[in-house]
């Protein structure tokens, strides 16, 4: 969807067992929502990638679904202020850092995360925009 300008992906990390992200929404897709689309996406991707057995930790019995992968509220967050916007920024790039996760010494370091594109200005990711810009 950020190919298709529908999406505006500033920052992310992926951690074992959850994601962050900084994007805006800049119109829907369809009658959905980006994050709508996402979700619905990556869980299709899932259910593809994953065995009988490992789906079993996914199973629900919702009624429209036989499998949930993500959490049913996400926790977003109104970046109103450029304060607001770094502070996230930092805290998204420092989680694999953390005590409790331990993935990587420096937020750069760690692979599946934008903190290399703030930190060593590498493009790894041509979908990234820059928040620096934003205000």
């Amino acid at each position: 969807m950020s190919e298709l300008k529908k999406l505006d992906i500033f920052a992310f990390v992926v951690m074992p067992n959850h994601i962050h992200t900084i994007w805006r929404t800049n119109e829907l897709n369809g009658k959905e929502t980006a994050q709508g689309s996402f979700l619905k996406y990556t869980a299709h991707e899932f259910k593809k990638l994953l065995s009988r057995n490992e789906l079993m930790n996914y199973h629900t019995n919702v009624v429209n679904k036989n499998h949930e992968f993500w959490q049913r509220d996400p926790l977003a967050i109104y970046l109103y202020s450029p304060e607001v916007a770094y502070q996230k920024l930092d805290y998204l790039h420092n989680n694999p850092c953390s005590e409790h996760w331990q993935l990587a010494t420096e937020p750069e370091d760690y692979l599946y995360s934008s903190a290399s594109f703030y930190e060593k200005n590498e493009t790894n990711y041509s979908f990234l925009k820059d928040l620096r810009l934003e205000f």
